[in-house]
């Protein structure tokens, strides 16, 4: 399988810089494999699923991941900047930094009056990692104070983040530190919809897959069997998998909210579809052959050509399907990526 075939053109009239207010506002597209398409809004959600039903909703909360700092070694002062996507221990982090190669180990980065970390290595692609002089809840309230939110790269080449992105880059249920980027079909989630959900008789369960900065980076082989995925940290705890277990044997389909959510949910599914506790990383990649076991429904917004995710949607409803799907966005005006409209897709038999 090639990245070409996953190409298509979007006019850039169509990212969306901003969400809907309010959130569930949002347009949703319906795909249906084998079903015209349905143009509704998200808050039309609820009478699109049934009692029974189950949503799985990813609860990382996104932390303030990007860092501009300065490279200390002997009398030399070089300006940097830091995007964390990936905690290794209490104290330690691995990094994509710019301008990565005036980095060396050893140098010293000042990041704040109380924020500094020493570079412990250089890896691959880039990849730094840094050993901050704080550990614990400490270094993660530094972080906090001089961050930035990390907005995605074509949100962040069009404008600045400000005040808004703080609230706006966050689901309503996000509560786990650690993510560097929102799950973000979760963003159009808003208490009132929940309640709604609640009241139709569809469930909700959390689990907590923490989304790294290696989702924003472009697959740069042609041959996607040589693309290696960057991997991530996910959980599920025992009492979840057995009450996802549970609503599948009644009846119940199991639609997850976000590739991100799906992509812990078949990492930690067994072939015959059962849902196993889950407390590891996890470097799945999803492409067309892939044989879903556990996901029978997916809500994610619309993905950047040529990436992992616009593969994912294609392997879960269906390659063709997906491509005329996204002509029919593109021609209707949906608006695409982490802070646009919603798709809710049906799994291709």
């Amino acid at each position: 399988m090639k990245l070409a075939d996953f190409d298509f053109h979007l006019p850039d009239a169509l990212i969306a810089l901003r969400p809907a207010s309010p959130r569930d506002s949002a347009r949703l597209l319906v795909v249906n494999p084998g079903a015209p398409f349905e143009d509704l809004r998200v808050h039309d959600l609820p009478a699109l699923l049934r009692a029974g039903d189950v949503l799985v909703v990813n609860d990382t909360r996104v932390i303030p991941a990007r860092l501009k700092g300065v490279r200390i070694r002997g009398d030399s002062r070089i300006a940097v900047e830091a995007t964390l996507h990936r905690q290794l221990d209490e104290q330690t982090w691995a990094a994509f930094m710019r301008p990565g190669k005036k980095l060396a180990s050893h140098d010293r980065i000042i990041f704040g009056a109380d924020l500094a970390a020493t570079v412990r290595e250089k890896g691959e692609g880039g990849e730094i990692v840094l050993a901050f002089d704080l550990t614990g809840s400490d270094l993660m309230a530094a972080i906090a104070a001089h961050g930035m939110m990390p907005l995605p790269p074509y949100i962040a080449a069009r404008r600045g983040e400000d005040a808004q992105d703080r609230a706006d880059y966050q689901t309503v249920y996000a509560a786990e530190e650690g993510s560097v980027a929102a799950p973000t079909a979760g963003l159009h989630f808003t208490p009132e919809l929940l309640a709604r959900l609640a009241a139709a008789g569809v469930g909700l369960e959390k689990l907590t897959l923490h989304v790294g900065a290696g989702t924003f980076l472009p697959v740069k082989t042609e041959d996607l069997s040589m693309h290696k995925m960057h991997a991530e940290w996910g959980e599920i705890d025992p009492a979840t998998a057995d009450r996802l277990n549970a609503a599948r044997a009644a009846g119940g389909r199991i639609i997850c909210v976000g590739t991100t959510s799906l992509r812990l949910i078949e990492s930690a599914a067994d072939p015959d579809g059962a849902i196993r506790p889950f407390r590891a990383e996890t470097a799945i990649f999803i492409t067309p052959g892939y044989r879903f076991r556990a996901a029978d429904g997916l809500m994610t917004n619309f993905h950047l050509p040529k990436s992992t995710l616009f593969m994912l949607v294609s392997a879960f409803a269906g390659q063709a399907t997906m491509r005329t799907a996204y002509d029919h966005a593109i021609a209707s005006g949906y608006r695409f990526y982490s802070y646009g409209d919603a798709s809710l897709l049906w799994r291709a038999e």
